[in-house]
């Protein structure tokens, strides 16, 4: 007998999927809107790395290093934090950006505080590993300038701070706790200007985003919800 002449019922579960009904018009996918958690990550950045630039820069003394671990420890929390609302905004950049930040500054905050063996070349290996990934980052995130530019500033801050860590010489010390300044002014830049682009709606200062980046915020409803049906958390697998 032929198969397909037969009634769906009476088929194999197989050929009784060709007769589903399209589930499409009966489904319902719901956003929760949220604030921007991207200038709070970033003025994590800025003030952990103000902490850290000041003792390399011999300002704090030898004998901080146990108040600056416990000081810098709140940006792991604050920043881990952003990733995961990061996350829930379906920004995967900025989310893996701030949960590998987060890291950094948990590891670097509990080989201070326990002046662990080893711990300065350990760090230097870190920190390597972080400019590596840095510049990476930075390859894919020129359509998010502000993102970018703490990127650029980032991967030699860590470079030269890895150097720092296996070295020890006290003139590269004083370089990457002057980069680690630098770096907490980049983030300043873009916590101040992404925060007053999420108060007021529109760009205020320079934030120099393009392509989707641009159209995420001058762009149209159709346009955010453009292949909504392939991101993460709607698609059945990652």
């Amino acid at each position: 007998m032929n198969h397909g002449s037969e009634p769906p019922e009476q088929q194999s579960p197989r050929a009784a999927r060709h007769f589903e009904p399209d589930l499409r018009p009966m489904t319902r996918i719901n956003l929760r809107p949220i604030a921007s958690p991207m200038p709070v990550g970033f003025f994590a950045v800025a003030i952990a790395s103000v902490i850290v630039g000041t003792l390399q820069l011999g300002l704090l003394g030898d004998e901080a290093h146990l108040a600056v671990a416990l000081t810098i420890l709140p940006a792991f929390v604050l920043q881990l934090v952003v990733s995961i609302l990061a996350f829930g905004a379906r920004d995967v950049l900025a989310a893996t950006l701030m949960a590998c930040f987060s890291g950094t500054w948990l590891a670097s905050s509990l080989v201070l505080a326990f002046d662990a063996p080893s711990g300065a070349r350990v760090l230097g290996v870190l920190n390597l590993a972080f400019a590596l990934f840095a510049l990476m980052m930075a390859s894919v995130a020129h359509r998010k300038r502000s993102m970018w530019l703490v990127l650029c500033v980032a991967v030699p801050r860590f470079t030269v701070a890895a150097l720092f860590n296996f070295t020890g010489a006290t003139w590269v010390g004083y370089l990457s706790g002057a980069l680690g300044l630098l770096l907490a002014v980049a983030a300043l830049y873009a916590a101040f200007a992404l925060m007053l682009e999420d108060m007021r709606g529109e760009e205020v200062l320079p934030v120099g985003r393009r392509g989707p980046a641009h159209e995420a915020v001058e762009g149209n409803l159709a346009l955010q919800l453009r292949d909504l049906e392939r991101q993460a958390g709607v698609r059945r697998t990652l």
